[in-house]
């Protein structure tokens, strides 16, 4: 099997690479920090008319008919320029909310008790176990359950973030209307029904996706300074301790690569949570190294390093921790390991249930 891009794909990760570059550069990614990360409505629509947020509907539905891993790589090109907003809920969103597919409403979403992000300016908030299968929260709904968030201070400033109250979680009950939207949502996969957790599920690799992208963008930002910086006649990067940084900021982005776009292939929440996994750490450590790497600049408030830093601390607590990540990996391992004693290898005792060693 070949899991290398096609030409399509990468035609795809291209344009939207491109389309950021015009639409979000440095001189915007700065105004944004300015102004505490209000989102940019013309912006949001902006993806929405390049078909980031309807790029998995039905064609029939108005969508542009792509799958999961064509999903995993805008999201990765959004990572890399640090592009604000709920960008996953939206996405998910498409097909439930109207305006969501259009870019003209910004959705977000109650991930546990996690705070919640973009909450004061967005048009639909998805509660309950399930969101795909609930109601969203919209119009005098919206406006008492925003009415009764409190906002918390945010480690990242392109990011406002507000508790949600305390029975948010709650499931609404699920009309018609919503109940046919999520039937024409991207199918399930067999080992994540749609009552399993499948937005989170879903929503998890995507937020992956956008990590590896910030490792990707902090390793060729270290690199390039690492070449250009010059001490004592020499770059910085002709030095073995800043050569071994960038090395190590490598060799975690390409496993994590590897691990988001196969768990993009398969689908399976196992592996998504292993990408995830990978993910996070790539770019937090990555993000950290090359702070390192910058020397005393990489503090300043004028230097980018921090904001992939800040984000990427964001980004790990969200929707599936690294604790909670392994718990999954593990409870797979557990479950693969109790096999029947016909299926044991010969002269080899089966483990007990839940022991040890």
């Amino acid at each position: 099997m070949d899991f290398q891009l096609s030409d399509d794909q990468r035609a795809l990760r291209s344009g939207m690479r491109d389309l950021l570059g015009a639409v979000f550069d440095r001189d915007r990614l700065r105004a944004a920090v300015e102004r505490d990360g209000v989102l940019d409505r013309s912006l949001w629509r902006e993806l929405g008319a390049a078909g980031f947020f309807a790029l998995r509907l039905p064609e029939e539905a108005g969508g542009v008919g792509l799958g999961l891993p064509e999903a995993v790589l805008l999201f990765e090109e959004a990572g890399r320029a640090l592009l604000p907003g709920p960008l996953v809920a939206t996405h998910l969103a498409a097909g439930l909310v109207k305006g969501a597919a259009e870019g003209e409403a910004v959705v977000t979403a109650v991930a546990g008790g996690l705070p919640v992000a973009h909450l004061a300016e967005a048009d639909a908030v998805l509660v309950g176990a399930e969101p795909l299968t609930g109601e969203a929260l919209t119009g005098e709904a919206l406006r008492a359950f925003v009415a009764a968030a409190r906002p918390v201070r945010s480690v990242d400033p392109l990011t406002p973030l507000h508790r949600a109250p305390a029975d948010a979680e709650r499931a609404p009950a699920v009309s018609e209307r919503t109940r046919a939207d999520a039937e024409r949502a991207p199918a399930a996969t067999e080992r994540t029904p749609a009552h399993a957790g499948r937005f989170r599920v879903e929503a998890a690799l995507l937020t992956a996706a956008e990590q590896l992208g910030s490792a990707a963008r902090t390793t060729e930002a270290a690199v390039q300074h690492a070449g250009s910086r010059e001490q004592f006649g020499s770059p910085v990067g002709a030095f073995q301790a800043v050569k071994h940084l960038c090395a190590d900021m490598l060799a975690r982005t390409e496993p994590a690569r590897a691990a988001v776009y196969a768990a993009a292939v398969t689908g399976d929440p196992v592996e998504i949570a292993a990408a995830k996994l990978l993910a996070d750490e790539a770019a937090v450590r990555n993000a950290r190294d090359c702070l390192q790497i910058h020397g005393g600049m990489g503090f300043t408030w004028e230097a980018d390093v921090h904001l992939h830093l800040k984000r990427a601390w964001l980004r790990a607590a969200s929707w599936l921790t690294g604790a909670g990540a392994e718990e999954l990996l593990a409870a797979d391992l557990g479950a693969a390991g109790r096999l029947p004693r016909s299926s044991a290898a010969p002269g080899r005792p089966v483990p007990e249930a839940g022991g040890g060693g």
